[in-house]
């Protein structure tokens, strides 16, 4: 499977996709608990489908919220169709989810900066941290042109939020790259991006941008752009930012 996913990719791409394999590949060999966390976005399916392409024992999971667009949500099932293999589903404490909207109401996030980072808590960062338990390593999709926040996003680094070894292998991708490498190989991604989306999460805090608006402008749209990051990275804040760039939408 390997050496046919290289052959599709083109001359130009090539390095990159090597690289990326042969960076999958030693962290499995580093790590054999290593856990890849998708977003089942754009730049997430690029791993999935380099991990599953490689057969590498690299556990694949996703957060579901509970507030993800369906088309996002569908996007399990066709990874399971397409690869033969699923993903695991991490969802959050009812108990927790039920607590918040009975105090605070169930779009509360709209309201404050920190009653929206509770959601984000209580949603994403709490099972994350369940799944990551006990863990060596954990992977992520992030790339430094995405947000401010990320600006000075390493390959590779230490975790002081969750005590963990964590890798970023797309860190120096731009968005063409992962989009040559998606319509190079045929991989499945969600039609949100179609749609202006190219940053993908709950359904009430994501809209599309629009032209001329940084990657992430739709994410958490009502804060300032240094706040956006939901806790899963929350080490990205400590981080130097640098210029953030605008690119032109997939189709």
């Amino acid at each position: 499977m390997a050496a046919t996913a290289s052959l599709a990719v083109s001359a130009e791409q090539l390095p990159r996709w090597s690289d990326l394999a042969g960076r999958l590949a030693a962290i499995a060999a580093a790590h054999a608990d290593a856990a890849f966390a998708s977003s089942l976005a754009a730049e997430d399916m690029v791993l999935t489908h380099a991990i599953f392409e490689h057969d590498l024992p690299i556990t694949v999971f996703t957060l579901d919220t509970g507030r993800l667009n369906a088309e996002t949500v569908a996007m399990i099932d066709r990874i399971a169709q397409r690869y033969g293999r699923a993903i695991e589903v991490v969802r959050p404490e009812a108990a927790a989810v039920a607590a918040y909207v009975a105090e605070h109401g169930q779009n509360a996030f709209y309201e404050s900066v920190p009653l929206r980072k509770r959601c984000c808590e209580i949603r994403k960062v709490e099972p994350l941290r369940r799944v990551l338990a006990g863990r060596g390593a954990w992977i992520t999709g992030q790339r430094r042109e995405q947000a401010v926040t990320r600006g000075e996003l390493p390959l590779d680094e230490h975790d002081p939020v969750f005590g963990l070894h964590k890798y970023n292998p797309l860190a120096l991708w731009t968005q063409d790259e992962v989009w040559g490498a998606i319509r190079s190989l045929d991989i499945p991604y969600n039609p949100l991006h179609d749609r202006g989306y190219p940053s993908i999460g709950c359904e009430p805090c994501t809209r599309a941008i629009r032209p001329g608006e940084d990657l992430r402008a739709g994410r958490w749209w009502w804060e300032s752009s240094d706040s956006k990051e939901c806790g899963l990275h929350a080490g990205n804040l400590s981080a130097i930012p640098v210029s953030v760039v605008t690119t032109k939408q997939p189709g």
